[in-house]
């Protein structure tokens, strides 16, 4: 196992502990990156819940609200449900013409407007507390 990939599923290990592992496991613009956009999720839903599902982070509140990825070219966060949310800043720039899931891509040197990935962050907390049809 790589040392970028916390083991999945340790017993008693707690999310936030894989996740710090993670970033400190990517380290450069990488983990700079990762650890700015969970600090974001984080500033946007202080109710926001870290797990460790399929091999990294997820940040859910009454559902998943996105994963984050580490790619040798980019840390990429996607929407579950990110189809459905209002996007007027254009945050996302990937996998967006899918039904449900939508993306950002972060490469390196890449800014993201603060702001505006926290109203997506908010917006999907309030899709997953809308009622189902």
């Amino acid at each position: 196992m790589s040392p970028a990939t916390p083991k999945a599923g340790a017993p008693g290990r707690p999310a936030s502990d894989l996740i710090d592992e993670r970033i400190a496991a990517l380290g450069g613009w990488r983990g700079e990156a990762l650890a700015r956009m969970r600090q974001l999720i984080h500033e946007a839903d202080p109710g926001v819940v870290e797990e460790w599902k399929w091999g990294g982070p997820v940040w859910s509140h009454g559902g998943i609200l996105c994963t984050g990825e580490a790619y040798k070219d980019k840390v990429k966060l996607t929407f579950a449900k990110g189809a459905a949310l209002d996007d007027p800043q254009h945050v996302f720039n990937a996998s967006l013409d899918g039904n449900a899931r939508r993306a950002l891509d972060i490469r390196e040197g890449d800014r993201v407007d603060a702001a505006a990935f926290k109203a997506l962050v908010q917006a999907a907390v309030r899709a997953n507390a809308a009622p189902k049809r």
